[in-house]
């Protein structure tokens, strides 16, 4: 048996140069996909930074808002209390003293009615 002869022509085996031209053009494919990867990747990254941007404006603009509203309502809670105050928590105060006066009154003019002294 003569072992000297090439048999991989014989079963269409490609030769080392058809198969190196085959692994660059695979390669190149690749390549060109991770090149459109990378452009869609360098757009998303400017949006969000575009977006993070407008995020931080927003944000310093609500915190400053936010101060002031601070100092305004600081403000509005050192004043002295006057009568005709239009403070809110002056408001419910007066209107619940005054439910809590009228209920006492009404209290004992009924204990009064029925003959009975607290």
């Amino acid at each position: 048996m003569n072992i000297d002869e090439d048999t991989c022509e014989w079963l269409g085996c490609p030769t080392p140069l058809e198969m190196y031209k085959h692994h660059a053009a695979m390669l190149e494919d690749e390549i060109s996909g991770l090149h459109i990867r990378l452009a869609k990747s360098r757009a998303n990254i400017a949006g969000l930074v575009q977006m993070n941007d407008a995020l931080l404006v927003a944000k310093a603009r609500a915190e400053r808002s936010l101060k002031d509203a601070l100092e305004g309502i600081s403000g509005k809670s050192q004043e002295p209390a006057e009568t005709g105050s239009f403070r809110p928590i002056d408001l419910i105060t007066e209107q619940r003293d005054h439910l809590f006066r009228e209920n006492q009154r009404l209290l004992l003019e009924l204990s009064v009615l029925r003959g009975t002294q607290p």
